[in-house]
């Protein structure tokens, strides 16, 4: 059996967004061009904020000063779509705001409304905005040694999570870029280290994802009672799904293409 690319996701607004893609261009100095381009700051004054945006080596360890699902959990029940310069807000799949992202007033619009959509939210959010050098993970976590990364997850670990804990997992749950099917559940985990190759671009193998209490929540709601964490760390030992890449040229990757283990 051959390893092939199934579905490919990005998430423009970092851990609020998802959405399908048909095909992603890569850039070496990047990751999927358009993924995690944007974020909600918070607690930051407006200087901050932009210092933050612009420098990711002000991000490092500052969890809190971003908003993700782990600390605002409500946002799940958003979601956020990018084309051109627009970025549009839905809820339950209906248009919220649209707004200019080029536009500072536009901006503006959509922190408010936010803030006038959950009460519970700051009203210091701030959206940022920075495509050199997007709101990663890698790029935040002290943890990390590479910045730019993408997501790589096999279909088959988590059909095998699902048939050991008898539970229906959406995929969304995990925001991974890029999904495969063709190998055995795990496989994934022995390509550390090494380099693979979809299409024309070779990709480093950097390490396992870590995952955390956000693939608690229930698609599309604020309801974090799934507790998917727990059960992974019973099941497996580990906290782990999917494994990080980092590209070493650019390129582009399309639908059914096959990954190659060099």
């Amino acid at each position: 059996m051959s390893a092939i690319i199934t579905s490919i996701h990005n998430c423009p607004v970092k851990s609020i967004s998802f959405q399908n893609i048909e095909k992603c261009k890569i850039n070496k100095n990047v990751g999927i061009e358009g993924d995690r381009v944007f974020a909600f700051s918070q607690n930051l004054n407006l200087d901050q904020s932009v210092e933050f945006e612009k420098n990711p080596e002000t991000r490092k360890g500052k969890w809190n000063k971003i908003v993700t699902l782990k600390n605002t959990p409500v946002f799940n029940k958003y979601n956020f779509l990018h084309e051109d310069n627009k970025l549009t807000l839905t809820l339950n799949n209906k248009e919220i705001i649209t707004v200019n992202v080029n536009e500072t007033n536009e901006r503006n619009n959509l922190e408010k409304k936010l803030i006038e959509l959950e009460g519970s939210l700051k009203n210091d959010i701030r959206l940022m905005i920075n495509d050199e050098y997007p709101f990663y993970d890698t790029s935040i976590s002290n943890k990390s040694m590479f910045r730019n990364s993408i997501s790589l997850l096999n279909i088959n670990s988590i059909k095998d999570f699902e048939n050991k804990i008898d539970k229906k997992i959406e995929k969304s749950i995990f925001r991974g870029n890029l999904y495969f099917d063709g190998v055995e559940a795990w496989e994934e985990r022995n390509w550390i280290g090494k380099t693979i190759k979809i299409n024309d671009v070779l990709f480093k193998v950097e390490k396992n994802i870590p995952r955390c209490v956000a693939i608690n929540l229930k698609p599309a709601t604020d309801d974090n009672s799934f507790n998917l964490l727990k059960t992974l760390k019973q099941t497996y030992d580990h906290y782990d799904m999917g494994v990080y890449l980092t590209p070493e040229n650019d390129g582009e990757i399309n639908l059914s293409e096959k990954i190659l283990i060099k």
